[in-house]
């Protein structure tokens, strides 16, 4: 006898924008046991801009919620019925999150640039000092410390290509292409800055002892650095996206290692320098650092009960 292949539940949901707008006339129809992966590759069939990577769905804020709630995120690889509590007929939000750009070519131009930036003001000195701003002491032998840090300062951000090529895993593929313009922006400006004061003719450098004592610690919380990094990644060897809590090394005592190693990389490179545009730069970085440090802190007391570090970013201070 022939048999008959019993047909697949269906489950209908309303898609809407932010603002309440119907973004798919009847509905989008997606299998009852569906994730929200196939949410996401259902609703590119039906609007084929928005590839799934540029989308967000969100539950719908409450009634009667607090200002400035916000709707829970449906997470990729959860099913829409088993883990969110969707049933047919109820209602996402969409929100397009812009064009965008696989995060390892983000990071590859974030870190290519700052060295092209850097480089031309201590390769072509007397081209640039000289021949096109007509300076004087152009053409003179450059110091120990301009040498120096024209390595370390390389040395740098070629180990953070390295690490993007070889070590890092990343949780989201994309960011959105916006983010590519300020990041670049920011690490490549800071480099030609720092770069056309370090290598200025006119430039003073502080003491011998000063100088070895501030690569030293640049160089040391460079490789304590790298160590985090690739600690991180052995996290996630096993291909998993979730979150992990990091407990050897440095992370044992701070919950960012790795971002306490970057502060006092730079920190170490300016007391070696002391450039100003140096110290602006490490007050920038370390302001943000700041932010995502209280936020992955949070994170990880809510994901890992009893979670607790002697120090959140910087020790000794904070």
């Amino acid at each position: 006898s022939a048999r008959f292949l019993e047909p697949v539940p269906l489950m209908k949901l309303t898609i809407v924008s932010r603002s309440g707008r119907d973004l798919v006339a009847g509905g989008l129809t997606v299998p009852d046991g569906a994730t929200v992966d196939d949410l996401k590759a259902a609703f590119h069939a039906a609007k084929p801009k928005f590839y799934p990577s540029r989308q967000r769905f969100t539950l719908p804020v409450p009634h009667g919620a607090p200002p400035k709630t916000r709707g829970v995120a449906l997470e990729n690889g959860k099913s829409l019925s088993k883990d969110l509590g969707l049933n047919a007929g109820d209602t996402v939000v969409f929100k397009d999150l812009g064009t965008q750009v696989p995060y390892a070519v983000v990071f590859l131009a974030e870190y290519a640039g700052p060295m092209l930036a850097y480089l031309p003001f201590y390769a072509c000195r007397s081209e640039i000092y000289g021949d096109l701003l007509h300076m004087k002491g152009a053409t003179k032998p450059m110091l120990t410390v301009q040498t120096i840090a024209t390595v370390v300062h390389t040395a740098h951000y070629l180990k953070r290509i390295l690490e993007t090529v070889f070590v890092h895993h990343f949780s989201h593929a994309t960011m959105p292409v916006v983010n590519l313009f300020r990041n670049c922006s920011y690490y490549w400006g800071f480099a030609a800055f720092m770069s056309y004061f370090i290598n200025h003719p006119q430039y003073t450098p502080v003491g011998h002892n000063q100088m070895l004592i501030g690569f030293a610690v640049s160089t040391l919380a460079q490789l304590g650095n790298l160590h985090c990094h690739v600690y991180q990644a052995s996290l996630r060897a096993d291909g998993s996206k979730a979150y992990k809590e990091p407990k050897r090394g440095l992370f044992a005592y701070v919950t960012c290692a790795n971002y306490a190693c970057e502060i006092y990389q730079w920190v170490g490179f300016n007391v070696a320098t002391q450039s100003a545009c140096g110290w602006f730069f490490v007050l920038c970085g370390g302001f943000q650092m700041f932010d995502w440090a209280n936020a992955k802190h949070a994170r990880l007391r809510k994901l890992f009960p009893g979670f607790k570090r002697q120090w959140k970013l910087l020790p000794p201070f904070y």
